[in-house]
């Protein structure tokens, strides 16, 4: 048996009342595209049909921050504490037309693009499905 090596995918699974509304944000607007789209009877004699959706979102990571930290970023990037218990953050080529795009299809801004010490520029948006976003672009250092 060999050694265990760690994750091979990090998958962050979101419940969407309006699973169409979430595609039409997060695949048509910010441009993740569907790795999958499947549709299944439930069997429980409703009639209704269970839907997933995985879109692909580059690497993905587990970025794990202590309450300080959060407040921190929150401060940084919205100018007051924000932050929900889980938070996506997704790295995009251009912030301010990622985020445009974002508002345009529904999103709430909480804060506009604002560059960070640590050489990014971060903007702050409510999502659908109860999702707070994060769409930040590596820009260099002040």
């Amino acid at each position: 048996m060999s050694e265990p090596t760690g994750a091979l995918q990090l998958r962050l699974v979101v419940h969407a009342e309006d699973i169409d509304a979430a595609l039409a944000f997060f695949r048509d607007a910010l441009g993740l595209p569907a790795e999958l789209d499947l549709t299944t009877p439930t069997g429980d004699g409703s009639g209704e049909e269970a839907r997933v959706v995985v879109l692909g979102a580059g690497r993905a990571t587990l970025e794990l921050v202590n309450t300080p930290q959060r407040s921190l970023i929150d401060r940084l990037e919205v100018g007051r504490d924000a932050s929900r218990e889980i938070r996506v953050a997704l790295q995009v080529d251009d912030a301010a037309a990622a985020t445009a795009r974002a508002l345009d299809a529904g999103a709430e801004e909480v804060a506009p693009p604002t560059r960070t010490p640590w050489g990014s520029l971060n903007a702050r948006l409510e999502g659908p499905a109860g999702l707070q976003l994060t769409l930040f672009e590596q820009v260099e250092p002040e």
